[in-house]
């Protein structure tokens, strides 16, 4: 009985020095990978496409000015799939 005292305290001395990092040694196994920007999708007359960088969806407007209730695709320099009325 006096012998399983000491060994008992140096186990739990054994158990309370380790650090926690070695304890969860499993849990770092699992990278964080980076998540991928979903591209926009814009409903043009010719079908839904994704959007190119650098570029968004607007309303497409009809050569009267009335909104034709699809969407164009409007990049720095041009329109893509219609008109925009920045056009005019």
């Amino acid at each position: 009985m006096k012998t399983i005292v000491p060994v008992v305290t140096v186990l739990v001395l054994a158990f309370a020095l380790t650090p926690a990092s070695a304890a969860s040694r499993h849990n770092k196994r699992h990278s964080q990978a980076a998540t991928a920007a979903q591209p926009q999708t814009a409903c043009t007359d010719v079908g839904c496409i994704s959007v190119p960088r650098g570029c968004h969806p607007a309303i497409g407007y009809a050569p009267n000015g009335n909104p034709t209730g699809f969407d164009v695709v409007v990049c720095p320099n041009y329109t893509l799939y219609g008109r925009n009325i920045s056009n005019y």
